[in-house]
């Protein structure tokens, strides 16, 4: 991409960096790419259909059902998606790591000691492969009762859709290059008690994974909700506001300063939201401001106890009518989720903005760290962070502290400090986005403890 010089003076860079002017400094722009055009418009319905389809026909895929049938249960349904990432990788030369962490947990949900196995693709990244970028969807499938593992629960929504997303996503991502690892995770256990969800959080852990974000789809292919309002227009991303891991030191100086609106999670949302307005007309990522929906859950849940990132993904309309329900029919309506209930050109858009945040967060660098903000009884605001790899150049946000979105921004070049001159720190709040030479930007990083990406320190 083209690079645009700044005037180079020493008043001009002592004003605005606070250093000599010792080489000449250029900027490099975040701009749209056609890579991630050609992509919003790559998922194809009849993969996703023959996906869902499949995994219908286990029957049930019960955490507690049967692993051994070939036909029937959790484990012919785990063997069926590592076979289909086998064959994408096959297609791509061998381009993804198939690997099938588990864990034996007894609860609540699981009354004896049970194996709880996640099938999951890796696809090392280039030049920066411990930054990982994962997406979730859970394999397993449930009626009316919790603990029913044999009753016929084909879970074609809730959460085959997730599933049929992210094996879309993996075989449109397997040819295309990533800097950072992406991750493909189709987990067991959420139904039971979010299980698989801890299972690749300890993995990562394991693995020394820098866990980007976790983007769980979860119920993501229903355009239809229980009040018959049809929207395929719409998608809902959940974020946490402060970060699960907040210690009461940080979330004094958070109280008083900001960043209850911060959290990675919500800046990995607004990126989300951002790119679906630029790449996905047909599409409106609906920001909501809370962990999951009122007094329910997702596998993002473990990701953030763990310290990562996570968002989750889902329909912008439900149909409690069509979730965890014995098939019937009761005074007219039908219970159950069924395949019928799926719209796939909904759900190829929801595929393709998960492709396109994959994807775009892979090519760019890392978010800066250490990212500071100054400016106390000043009429400028000074932003200053810690350089990371592959960023050709930096760019500082701003926004009215209601605001929901980044208003303003400014190309600042390849530095580390900036003063935004005649921007009072009171009145806004700041972030800072890493750039790469081609124009992949990062999320924006919020100043401080409670928007930084790091993973908190074991206490």
């Amino acid at each position: 991409m083209p690079r645009y010089a700044l005037p180079c003076s020493l008043a001009l860079l002592t004003a605005l960096y606070g250093h000599a002017c010792l080489a000449q400094t250029t900027a490099v722009f975040p701009h749209e790419q056609a890579d991630l055009h050609a992509l919003a418009a790559a998922p194809d319905e009849a993969q996703l259909r023959n996906t869902i389809t499949t995994l219908v026909g286990f029957g049930t895929r019960h955490t507690l059902s049967d692993t051994t049938s070939h036909t029937r249960g959790i484990g012919a349904a785990r063997r069926w998606v590592q076979s289909r990432f086998q064959a994408i990788s096959h297609d791509c030369g061998g381009c993804l790591e198939i690997v099938t962490p588990s864990q034996v947990f007894t609860g609540k949900r699981v009354p004896k000691p049970t194996e709880v196995m996640d099938i999951v693709a890796i696809k090392r990244g280039s030049s920066d492969p411990q930054r990982v970028i994962v997406m979730t969807g859970h394999l397993d499938s449930r009626v009316s009762d919790v603990m029913n593992a044999t009753s016929d629960a084909p879970g074609a929504n809730d959460d085959a859709s997730g599933v049929a997303a992210l094996m879309e996503a993996a075989r449109l991502l397997s040819k295309q290059d990533n800097r950072a690892t992406l991750v493909f995770a189709a987990l067991s256990g959420e139904e039971q008690g979010l299980y698989g969800g801890k299972v690749l959080a300890d993995y990562a852990k394991a693995q020394g994974w820098q866990v980007e974000t976790d983007l769980n789809n979860d119920i993501v292919g229903n355009s239809r909700g229980q009040n018959g309002v049809r929207d395929n227009t719409t998608v809902r991303v959940f974020s946490e506001g402060t970060r699960s891991t907040e210690t009461p030191e940080q979330a004094k100086a958070r109280n008083y300063f900001g960043g209850e609106v911060d959290s990675p999670s919500r800046n990995i949302a607004r990126y989300m939201a951002s790119l679906a307005d630029q790449y996905l007309p047909d599409l409106h990522v609906r920001m909501i401001y809370r962990t999951d929906r009122y007094g329910r859950g997702g596998d993002q849940v473990p990701f953030l106890e763990a310290g990562y990132p996570a968002v989750r993904v889902t329909k912008g309309h439900e149909d409690y009518t069509h979730q965890h329900q014995d098939l019937r029919e009761e005074h007219g309506v039908k219970y159950g989720d069924t395949i019928d209930g799926i719209d796939f050109r909904y759900l190829a858009r929801v595929t393709a903005l998960n492709t396109i945040t994959m994807a775009s967060l892979a090519r760019a660098p890392a978010p800066p760290s250490h990212v500071a903000v100054n400016g106390a009884l000043a009429t400028d605001t000074t932003l200053s962070w810690q350089k990371v790899a592959g960023a050709a150049g930096y760019r500082v946000h701003w926004r009215d502290t209601t605001a929901p979105q980044w208003q303003y921004g400014r190309n600042v070049g390849d530095v580390d400090r900036y003063v935004l001159k005649d921007v009072v720190i009171d009145d806004w709040f700041f972030g800072v986005s890493a750039v790469s030479a081609d124009g992949y930007e990062s999320p924006a990083v919020f100043p401080g403890d409670a928007g930084s990406f790091a993973v908190p320190a074991a206490r």
